[in-house]
């Protein structure tokens, strides 16, 4: 059953701004003023042919997917031997959309008559040095960055100097395969790999299609290792030691790593639990997503690193995994916190999470309640709680306190705004002891 899923792989590219997935057209730039002359032309053509190869920094109109040129910058170059031209191709940043677009693009695909001249932009590389190390050093010292605490600023610019090509392009997971979207530090016998292929169920990765098809024949694996925790429909989650499962947690850091930007990789997955939340079927039970969190955390911090598989985003598993989180600290009978630095689009998340939950017990909630009330009834921190409902403008300090202003109009805008909750985590169908009391 295993190996018919790798059969009929569906093409899946992140998503991105007002894009078409499925038109990469791939025009010849002659010139991008059809007015030109012919001796203009011919003084533009000499002056393209003079600047090549295109240095590393340069900047550049590249066509895109959509079918429209959008500014880049260059970010490393190689020569292209496969087709026997022996031209230069290069990786760049479209500097409009975020860092999971980078891509290796043709020389064709650029409009040679746009590049910037090299005086401004190493002036303006000078600047941006500056503006980045002031801002490292400044994020160095306002936050807990698991795994950076040592690096000092050009520690860290070296770190992200290492990390700024993808290696792996692409992957093959069940029936889909997916662009990535980042940079993974994969064991060096894989520097020469573009794709890479995945057991969808123990999650080992090959280098080619053959050996995955071989492996999945011997693979008695059609779920997740560790305990199913909860099962409601067609969805289960299963929940992983990292101490237990050891190669299996590695390989799922290896492949959430190409998907997270921002994220250190945990060697040491000993100490993490990881929540497989999967869509279940007659052939087995297939990963959508995933959390993890510490065993111990002396934060309170009840998730560490989350993700939903591309193909499975826009679907409300996100949500659900939030959610998750939160009633497992409820089972522990404590407040928890994901774990800080979050990203832009992790805050806007639990932001909406937060928003959701309060705002729900507010409507309905007859009488006076406090920020430790709302805490002990959601577990969510009350910090968390606080900076919600201050964002909100649904809160007044007033006497030494602070004061919940809970207009029901005003509620039902905020609850308009926040969106759909998403699927509801059906508590009657966990099945789960909390860690410290596991024998």
């Amino acid at each position: 059953m295993g190996s018919s899923a790798n059969t009929e792989a569906t093409n899946f590219t992140a998503a991105s701004p007002s894009s078409n997935h499925n038109n990469h057209p791939q025009t010849t730039v002659t010139s991008s003023n059809p007015n030109h002359t012919p001796s203009e032309l011919d003084s533009s053509k000499k002056r393209r042919t003079g600047m090549l190869p295109l240095e590393v920094g340069t900047r550049v109109s590249c066509l895109w997917r959509d079918g429209k040129y959008h500014p880049v910058k260059v970010i490393e170059r190689r020569k292209n031997h496969s087709d026997g031209s022996n031209e230069y191709e290069y990786y760049v940043h479209y500097t409009e959309f975020n860092r999971r677009l980078d891509e290796w693009i043709k020389l064709d695909q650029l409009d040679l008559d746009s590049v910037e001249c090299a005086l401004d932009e190493k002036v303006e590389d000078k600047v941006t040095s500056l503006k980045m190390t002031r801002h490292q050093k400044r994020k160095i010292d306002e936050t807990h960055v698991e795994g950076h605490e040592e690096l000092d600023a050009a520690s860290l610019r070296e770190h992200e100097e290492f990390t700024k090509v993808k290696n792996i392009a692409t992957i093959e997971l069940g029936k889909y395969e997916i662009e990535t979207w980042y940079f993974s530090p994969f064991p060096p016998e894989y520097n020469d790999c573009v794709k890479l292929f995945f057991c969808e169920f123990c999650l080992n990765f090959m280098k080619r299609k053959e050996q995955l098809q071989r492996h999945m024949r011997k693979c008695d694996l059609k779920h997740p290792p560790g305990d199913e925790i909860y099962r409601s429909s067609t969805l289960s989650m299963f929940e992983v030691d990292g101490k237990k499962n050891k190669v299996y947690a590695q390989n799922l850091c290896y492949l959430a790593k190409l998907f997270l930007d921002h994220k250190t990789l945990y060697y040491d997955v000993d100490l993490f639990l990881f929540y497989i939340l999967c869509e279940c079927d007659d052939r087995g039970c297939h990963m959508v997503g995933y959390f993890s969190k510490e065993k111990h955390s002396e934060e309170a911090y009840n998730l560490a690193c989350i993700l939903t598989l591309p193909p499975y985003q826009r679907k409300g598993y996100g949500k659900f995994l939030i959610a998750f989180s939160y009633e497992l600290s409820k089972k522990e009978g404590k407040v928890g916190t994901p774990e800080r630095p979050l990203s832009d689009l992790g805050l806007v998340s639990y932001r909406g999470y937060w928003t959701r939950i309060l705002l729900d017990i507010l409507k309905k909630h007859k009488g006076n309640i406090s920020i430790k009330e709302l805490s002990d009834m959601t577990a969510i921190k009350a910090e968390d709680i606080l900076s919600t409902l201050q964002s909100l403008e649904l809160i007044q300090y007033r006497k030494g306190q602070h004061v919940i202003c809970a207009d029901p109009k005003v509620l039902d805008r905020h609850l308009k705004a926040a969106g759909r909750g998403g699927l509801d985590v059906d508590v009657s169908k966990m099945i789960w002891t909390p860690y410290k009391e596991q024998s």
